[in-house]
């Protein structure tokens, strides 16, 4: 077997265990052999429509069977997998297919949508055409194709402070490396039984939960959308040991009527990622005898980084904890050298999980790494004992809900409206997401455009969730003798929540 990538995992698993439970999706179970079965099959279909070594993927659709397939039919045909967010709008998401050069695109869910897309080869990935379509493709290995650990296996894309999307190319040996990380850190056992309700688009719900369970041979639970009600009945159903989410996901878990006396027992792992757990939230589960396992990445590492163990939950709260076995986090002042304990710098990190680069801009690239490491621009101490804790973000990041919010991006959509002569967009807090965009924008002379009006520009335009939930209109921007916008100023000004008073 020349393939050492992910495209091989499903015949390394299916030749030790083959009967096994892979994935289960609607109550359809799959088993590592039908994974390996189905996931050939669509290579060779694949093939047929002309995807060759490099070619460029894309899946748009929430949790399915045939997300995995796809990643590792590409795989196995030395293709790129490059995931498609389903909350972004129609225009976000053409760019990043122009951008990637994807020419085939499968998808489930809204076909709509996928047609407007334009991309030369379309398949639907669900219902009877797609299992006619394995069902007509051999079951033979497709191709002898030499896939090593340096070739890019997936274009995820994150956004960029200058507002544009950048995708990070993560290789074969990034992906398995992060999994081995998740492997060794959080003690998977083989009967492991993972609820997968967070997003696959998303590296964490990926890298961090489905392909470490599947590499270890457990069985992954796909749901195609996170629902409090339903979580519960899953847990009990199908024996949950193992489940990740953003702190908004396990808040509305104990704002449900079920709360009190759901059957938690199956419950082993619980790790939580995307955003700071909130103490309150943290005694919630610890009164149920849970805790959570927390940690910190991006999706330049694949993305696990730091991670704080259940033995320092407590101890250690607040904290994102120490790097993951295989990887190397430090904190450093402007000479990149290491702060003194309990001093704020810029973490960095470098490991066999870190990206190689961002595609198709290598002046990015070369920015973003120095010396061989990797430069988050987040702001962190360490204390004595080596635990990292994240105290800022140097660039801007609004984290809504775990999703990445980049104000560039939305001033940028702002400021293509006709009435806008200036703008700034700030995180503020919210209860239920954490964190939420606010504007700030300075009108053009002469013009009193509504805040409605501004906010409903943007729709079509941005995800639901990058529009800001509210905005003001003032008369001028702090800015430095120099020009530059003084960020620190506004979020002074506009961003406690008395301010709320002054919402329009």
């Amino acid at each position: 077997m020349r393939n050492e990538g992910l495209g091989s995992w499903p015949a390394r698993r299916a030749r030790k265990t083959p009967h096994r439970t892979a994935l289960i999706h609607n109550g359809t179970t799959y088993t590592y052999a039908d994974l390996h079965d189905r996931m050939t099959r669509l290579a060779h279909a694949l093939r047929a429509q002309g995807v060759r070594r490099g070619d460029r993927v894309a899946y748009l659709g929430p949790n399915h069977p045939s997300y995995l397939e796809t990643l590792f039919a590409a795989g196995t045909l030395g293709a790129v997998f490059v995931p498609l967010n389903t909350r972004l709008s129609t225009a976000e998401l053409a760019y990043q297919i122009a951008d990637s050069g994807a020419k085939t695109l499968l998808h489930t869910g809204d076909g709509e949508q996928a047609r407007t897309l334009s991309v030369p080869v379309t398949i639907e990935a669900e219902g009877a055409g797609y299992e006619d379509l394995l069902a007509s493709a051999p079951s033979s290995d497709p191709v002898d194709e030499a896939v090593g650990g340096d070739d890019v296996c997936l274009i995820m894309y994150t956004s960029g402070t200058t507002g544009r999307p950048k995708g990070a190319m993560l290789t074969h040996a990034n992906l398995t490396w992060n999994a081995i990380n998740v492997l060794v850190d959080h003690d998977l056992i083989a009967d492991e039984v993972a609820l997968v309700s967070a997003p696959l688009f998303h590296t964490a719900g990926l890298n961090m939960l489905t392909l470490p369970v599947l590499l270890k041979g457990g069985t992954c639970v796909l749901v195609d959308a996170f629902d409090p009600a339903g979580t519960f009945a899953l847990m009990e159903q199908y024996g949950i040991t193992f489940m990740f989410g953003v702190p908004t996901m396990f808040d509305l878990l104990t704002r449900q009527p079920a709360w009190p006396t759901a059957d938690l027992s199956s419950l082993r792992l619980l790790t939580c990622g995307g955003a700071p757990v909130p103490p309150p939230l943290i005694a919630a589960y610890q009164e149920r005898g849970l805790t959570f396992l927390q940690g910190y990445g991006m999706t330049e590492a694949a993305p696990g980084t730091l991670f704080l163990d259940a033995e320092h939950a407590v101890s250690k709260a607040g904290s994102a904890g120490v790097p993951h076995f295989f990887s190397d986090v430090q904190v450093v002042g402007p000479d990149l050298t290491p702060v003194a304990a309990d001093e704020t710098g810029e973490v960095v990190v470098r490991g066999p999980h870190v990206m190689p680069g961002y595609w198709g801009l290598p002046s990015e690239t070369e920015a973003a790494f120095s010396d061989g490491w990797f430069r988050t621009g987040d702001a962190a101490r360490v204390d004595a004992d080596g635990y990292v804790t994240i105290v800022d973000r140097f660039k801007d990041m609004i984290i809504s809900g775990g999703e990445n919010v980049y104000p560039a991006e939305i001033e940028a959509a702002l400021l293509a409206h006709p009435d806008v002569a200036e703008c700034a967009v700030i995180g503020v807090p919210d209860e239920k997401w954490g964190e939420v965009p606010r504007a700030i924008v300075v009108p053009r002379e002469g013009t009193a455009p509504p805040a409605e009006s501004l906010l409903a520009s943007l729709s079509g335009r941005l995800a639901k969730y990058k529009i800001p939930k509210s905005l003001l209109l003032v008369e001028e921007l702090p800015r430095t003798a120099s020009g530059k916008l003084i960020k620190s100023r506004l979020r002074t000004t506009y961003g406690p929540d008395e301010q709320d008073s002054g919402k329009q």
